[in-house]
């Protein structure tokens, strides 16, 4: 045996151990998840929550939403804001710059006007241009400013906000009408401890949407947005639930959050020079509020559920997962000194460990793994016993880990009603990993060798077919 090949058999040996290992936590954290959704999953009555729309108990929220370029989807999200069913509820919108006609499609849905409504908070942002609110009765409030990111957008919001709680919130994206008292659950019962909370994000696409509202829930009927349905469900009932439960989340979804806003202006707000505001936002509570021997709880809620518009292409998944992938990785840099730091708890030890060695380090090893057995292969340097243990805890293991999401969601929270649509989810389930998780590994690897060689990244515009082109 060369030299050449005893290399190669030992760093496939490496390489194998490692994505093993990589996959089992991911089991892990889908048992664990099981086990604390049948623990944990409550969700208030319709007597409770008649009771919750009376009770002065219950905190404020501003809903923030951010707007570039929504035109096609913003006026359903806006509607869908407005029907919540909350005591003290106000709607913030924010026309981050926005090149196409957002702002016209908002100024003629909700009959704007010009106000006077000034900002409370502090923190410096891009120039607000103007104002607006509606002629009719309803709590809803547009700011127009220059264009300076979702980060940026957020933060003005947060400066124009009045109540105790925002909910931070994409534009492409429709909640369900009880989901913000759903969402308050832990500031009512640990208010003292609670800063954050993230509820669930689903696939919007396939589903019925009327007058802003979920009226029938389907599967898509693009693969390409199958295979999303399934990350989603692996990624919020498996891996959130579970650090959620040992208090070591490190990330709510820029799509659907809500914090106390208090706690976030004492921070100074969102950081802007990172496309990963929502997980920095996250990470830095817990580490100052953790500096500060301050209590600190931040969940993930299972109930409230947001659904979102997910892209049906793949230059725009691209883009989308390149801007996750590198915000993760910014933010890890920007706060590395908690990796593995017993002074930060489970969030260093749990939350900060996994996130580098498996979703920073993860997808560059599985890709050398890949690279390194077909090389070895075509050139005799490994056997094919050596291939298929690779090919096994890869993509068998991956097939595993995608059906047992699917059987999370039946046993707990059980959304789609039609056989049919299980039967085409489970498919998807299977093929999403011959090529497609490998594409989405590609992508990611891309966006660490971006954020290494130090390349300009953005919120950049996602495109969007509008919620009723969605229906047809």
């Amino acid at each position: 045996m060369s030299w050449v090949s005893t290399v190669f058999h030992d760093v496939e040996d490496l390489l194998i151990v490692y994505v093993l290992a990589i996959n089992t936590v991911y089991f892990l954290l889908m048992l664990i998840g099981y086990f604390a959704l049948r623990k944990n999953h409550h969700q208030f009555t319709p007597k409770e929550l008649d009771l919750l729309l009376k009770s002065p108990l219950v905190p404020s929220v501003s809903v923030l939403t951010p707007a570039y370029c929504e035109s096609a989807t913003i006026a359903e999200s806006v509607r869908s804001m407005l029907r919540l069913r909350h005591p003290k509820l106000e709607v913030i919108v924010i026309n981050d710059g926005s090149s196409d006609d957002t702002l016209a499609v908002l100024i003629k849905e909700f009959r704007l006007y010009r106000s006077s409504r000034v900002p409370m908070g502090e923190i410096t942002t891009s120039a607000v241009r103007a104002v607006y609110e509606s002629q009719d009765s309803v709590p809803l409030i547009v700011i127009d400013k220059a264009n300076g990111g979702k980060a940026d957008a957020l933060n003005c919001g947060i400066n124009y906000a009045r109540h105790d709680l925002f909910a931070a919130l994409d534009a492409d994206s429709i909640i369900e009408r009880d989901a913000l008292l759903q969402i308050s659950r832990p500031f009512l019962e640990r208010p003292e401890e609670t800063v954050a909370v993230g509820g669930i994000v689903r696939v919007a696409n396939g589903c019925t949407v009327e007058h802003g509202s979920i009226t029938q829930i389907r599967v898509p009927n693009k693969w390409l947005a199958q295979f999303q349905v399934i990350e989603y469900l692996r990624a919020f009932l498996g891996g959130r639930v579970a650090f959620s439960h040992a208090n070591a989340l490190l990330i709510i979804s820029g799509a659907f959050g809500l914090f106390r806003r208090e706690a976030v202006v004492a921070l100074g707000g969102y950081r802007t020079d990172t496309v990963g505001e929502d997980m920095e936002l996250v990470i830095r509570l817990h580490r100052t509020r953790r500096e500060q021997n301050l209590p600190c709880r931040v969940e993930f809620v299972a109930n409230p559920v947001c659904w979102t518009e997910v892209p049906e292409d793949w230059r725009t998944l691209r883009r989308q997962r390149m801007r996750w992938q590198r915000g993760c990785l910014e933010c890890l840099s920007l706060h590395r000194d908690l990796i593995a730091n017993s002074r930060f708890g489970a969030v260093g030890w749990i939350g900060m460990v996994y996130a580098f060695a498996c979703e920073v380090c993860g997808p560059v090893i599985e890709l050398l793994g890949y690279l390194t057995t077909i090389v070895g292969l075509l050139f005799g340097w490994i056997t094919p016993t050596h291939a298929f243990l690779f090919a096994v805890v890869s993509i068998l293991f991956g097939l595993l880990l995608s059906i047992a999401s699917l059987i999370l969601e039946e046993l707990t929270m059980r959304k789609y009603p039609d056989v049919r649509d299980i039967l085409r989810l489970i498919l998807a389930g299977l093929f999403e990993n011959f090529g497609y998780r490998q594409m989405t590994m590609i992508w990611r690897v891309e966006a660490i060798f971006s954020a290494v060689l130090k390349k300009k990244a953005s919120w950049g515009r996602m495109e969007r077919r509008g919620f009723s082109k969605a229906d047809a």
